[in-house]
């Protein structure tokens, strides 16, 4: 394509050009054509004296082009010319320079002014072998300029990013012929700044007069767009081959020029990041630029901190932060630590800030807390408190004393402060409105803010941990939309949306939601979190294979972060994935030190009843009735403190009767409605499946089953398909269930083992695993091996965890 394009194919005329075409045969020509350099003068030029010709009435009919630059004697012959109607006259010239016989001379003929090619006639220019998006693409970056489509076309073959080498060198003759006031001023307008006459004057050091003249020089190169800025290709160009001294000093002017009116400097720094320009004279514009950028794009603000730093300006602290915010937290430990450890510097406090925000989203919470206690910055305090209180150090939180301006940063860290304390001591409702607030106080700071935690994210833990989902959904909403915290907290907020999607049964939201963050690297915390979510949602449902994939990577997240109030959720669901694997050894100490965390604390009911639910099944999958019991008490204890806390304390007490062979169905059927209405949606319809495959009674049994498709969102009384979440098998009367050999037979094969495998485990043969398998699928009417795994993974998603698929009940009390 590109090999075909020359400058004699440049010409694609519009329907002006068109007509004026049309017209050559109707008699002498007396027409001035004007444009900028590039719009295909000479082109058109070419083409009416072709037409002219072609009609024959070419005698005596001038061609010239480039009039500007013609003599003064030239231009007057061609007015006597005019004059004398000698016989026509065309002429093409650019707007500038202007010669006064020139303007004399233009208002005798008829005017015809060129205009920029349209998108449709930059795709007519490449043909037909050009797609719709390259054509929109070179159009944008040409500026419809017809030459530096020409130019694009030949370098470019595919749309988006920047511009190649290749195509910007084609504009250093167009450079190298300009006055150097004219090139100073297109290196102004290619910093992307508004640049008013007097502040150009000021640069050039020039009057207004003169000013506009160069500005008239400036739009004849054809390197301006319409709108006086510099089309983009010529941007870059203009940017990058300009002489290097010049460049250096119209910006470091320029620079100067702006910051003493208190104007902004950043698009003027971009342009120097991209020209790889520095140096001392650029510094206070890079600092500035910073400034300027640090609420919007901390990375971008990190970059011109550290140019700032290495031409002498004292940024570290403010590069840390920029850093920190977005989410390079090696960079921003690394410079935070040097300032800490420096006893003369003025930024050691602000350091300290910066590494005890990075600690805690480490996991390092206790020490976090330790580092903002001596830094002494006006919201350190308060996160100190907040990080005593969550590694259950209460004692110490009470010890530190709030100081300094009530900035929106300190008055929300003082709210998140009293909202963690509230809810250890006081009510869930007192402590989520604290915290709620908290977040809306800090909204409009957005992305200019470090946090250790978002008062947003403390608000969703809270909520779910009292059974408010709806308000901790609204909250992280909010957060993500002002992206609260920048990069550092987006990720965090979005992993408790996802966890919210989870416990509401919505797993494939809730697998998207986890999917969304990609491949970047999670901090501990926020990796914690992730490797919960994937085995959870693995657990929920009931892939056995995902869940073993996923719990090797949730073994090193666990052992990345230490115990605190805050990861109770993700550690609970580990508890229970690793009672289904038979891992609980591996984290037994981590369980141990999550109940003797809630110890210390006084075992607050809100922190300690999702962790008790959690055990609850653990011990049920373990098969510990012992523990299970110690774990229902303890949720009947603080059954009385939230909502909450009752629902799951019913339904702790039901799931023990279920299992022990009590189906007593309105009881059932009451707490899984308890548990729905707290947003535990999954957790409720398991319980009311897990009732009906446990009763003989066949009208208990196809009440409870509809109760659990309710609960699941599918309409009661009906079975969309053989693998649904509760299958034929569990409706059929209790003599047509599999035996307890067979239930044994079917866990393995639902884990992929072959016949051999399967009969090495229980001691039979390979053949009598396959009569096992073959009983099944006449027992469930399967046609085909996948009818039967489908049915056979349905009966097991029924289950709490995937527990095995029929168990005798559990021993009951004593009392009982």
């Amino acid at each position: 394509m590109s090999a075909r394009m020359t400058t004699a194919a440049l010409f694609v005329a519009d329907e002006r050009a068109r007509a004026l075409l049309a017209s050559a045969h109707d008699g002498p020509l007396w027409l001035a054509i004007q444009s900028p350099a590039g719009y295909g003068k000479s082109t058109l030029l070419r083409e009416l004296a072709e037409a002219v010709q072609r009609a024959g009435s070419d005698r005596g009919v001038l061609f010239v082009d480039d009039a500007h630059l013609l003599p003064e004697e030239r231009l007057r012959e061609l007015a006597e010319h005019v004059a004398g109607q000698r016989g026509g006259l065309v002429l093409a010239y650019r707007p500038w320079p202007r010669p006064p016989a020139l303007g004399d001379l233009v208002t005798r003929l008829r005017p015809f002014v060129l205009a920029p090619f349209s998108e449709r006639q930059t795709a007519q220019y490449l043909g037909s072998g050009a797609t719709t998006a390259l054509a929109r693409y070179l159009h944008t970056q040409a500026g419809g300029v017809p030459r530096f489509v020409e130019r694009l076309a030949v370098a470019v073959e595919q749309p988006g990013g920047e511009v190649p080498p290749a195509a910007l060198v084609q504009f250093r003759a167009d450079l190298d012929g300009l006055p150097a006031e004219v090139r100073g001023l297109l290196l102004a307008f290619a910093t992307g700044l508004e640049l008013p006459a007097d502040l150009l004057g000021a640069l050039l050091d020039t009057d207004l007069v003169r000013v506009d003249e160069l500005l008239e020089a400036a739009r004849a190169t054809g390197l301006l767009g319409a709108d006086g800025r510099p089309v983009p290709v010529a941007r870059r160009a203009v940017a990058l081959l300009s002489p290097a001294a010049q460049r250096t000093a119209v910006w470091q002017r320029l620079a100067e020029l702006q910051l003493a009116r208190g104007g902004t400097v950043l698009p003027l720094a971009r342009s120097v990041l991209a020209a790889g320009v520095g140096g001392a004279g650029l510094a206070a514009a890079f600092e500035a630029a910073a400034d300027e950028a640090l609420a919007d794009e901390p990375a971008l603000a990190a970059e011109l901190f550290a140019h700032a730093s290495a031409a002498g300006r004292p940024t570290a602290a403010r590069r840390a932060l920029a850093a920190a915010l977005a989410g390079d937290l090696d960079a921003g430990l690394r410079i935070a630590d040097q300032l800490v450890a420096v006893e003369s510097s003025p930024d050691r406090a602000a350091g300290a800030a910066v590494a005890a925000t990075a600690l805690a989203h480490r996991g390092q919470l206790g020490r976090s807390a330790e580092l903002y206690g001596w830094s002494g910055t006006p919201s350190s305090a308060a996160f100190a408190a907040v990080g005593f209180l969550g590694t259950g150090q209460p004692g110490r939180a009470s010890q530190v004393a709030p100081d300094g301006p009530p900035t929106l940063l300190a008055g929300a860290a003082a709210l998140m402060a009293a909202g963690v304390r509230e809810s250890l001591t006081g009510s869930a409702t007192g402590a989520l409105s604290t915290l709620v607030q908290a977040s809306a106080l800090l909204e409009p700071a957005g992305q200019a803010v470090l946090l250790p935690d978002s008062p947003a994210a403390l608000a969703a833990l809270v909520a779910l941990h009292s059974g408010e989902l709806d308000i901790g959904e609204s909250v992280l909403d909010r957060a993500v939309a002002v992206d609260m915290g920048a990069t550092l907290m987006s990720r965090r907020h979005r992993l408790l949306q996802a966890w919210i999607l989870m416990v509401r049964g919505c797993t494939t939201a809730a697998e998207e939601r986890l999917a969304s963050l990609g491949a970047a690297r999670l901090e501990p915390r926020d990796l914690l979190f992730a490797a919960a979510l994937e085995v959870g949602i693995a657990r929920r449902n009931s892939d056995l294979a995902a869940l073993h994939r996923g719990w090797g990577r949730a073994r090193e997240a666990v052992m990345r972060h230490p115990v605190d109030l805050f990861t109770l959720l993700p550690l609970g669901e580990l508890a229970v994935a690793a009672a289904r694997l038979g891992e609980q050894a591996r984290l037994a100490a981590h369980v141990h030190d999550a109940y003797a965390l809630l110890e210390r604390l006084e075992n607050p009911p809100l922190w300690t009843a999702p962790m008790r639910w959690s055990g609850l099944h653990a011990a049920i999958l373990a098969e510990e009735p012992a523990a299970a019991d110690d774990h229902v008490a303890a949720l009947v204890d603080g059954a009385d403190h939230s909502r909450y806390g009752s629902v799951v304390a019913a339904a702790a007490l039901s799931w023990i009767e279920v299992l022990r062979g009590i189906v007593d169905t309105p009881k059932v059927e009451a707490a899984a409605r308890g548990l729905h209405g707290a947003g535990l949606c999954w957790d409720a319809a398991r319980l009311a499946g897990q009732a009906a495959i446990r009763t003989s009674d066949r009208k208990a049994m196809t009440t409870l089953l509809d109760c659990a498709r309710l609960f699941q969102g599918r309409p009661q009384g009906t079975r969309s398909s053989a693998a649904e979440h509760m299958p034929d098998a569990t409706a059929q009367p209790v003599q047509t269930r599999l035996s307890e050999r067979e239930q044994e037979v079917a866990e393995l094969v639902l884990t992929g083992l072959t016949y051999k495998q399967i009969g090495d485990r229980l001691f039979i043969s390979a053949k009598t695993v396959e009569h096992h398998v073959a009983r099944m699928r006449q027992r469930l009417g399967c046609t085909s091996r996948s009818d039967l795994l489908a049915r056979l993974r349905a009966m097991t998603a029924d289950r709490p965890g995937g527990e095995p698929l029929r168990r005798a009940p559990w021993p009951r009390r004593p009392s009982e």
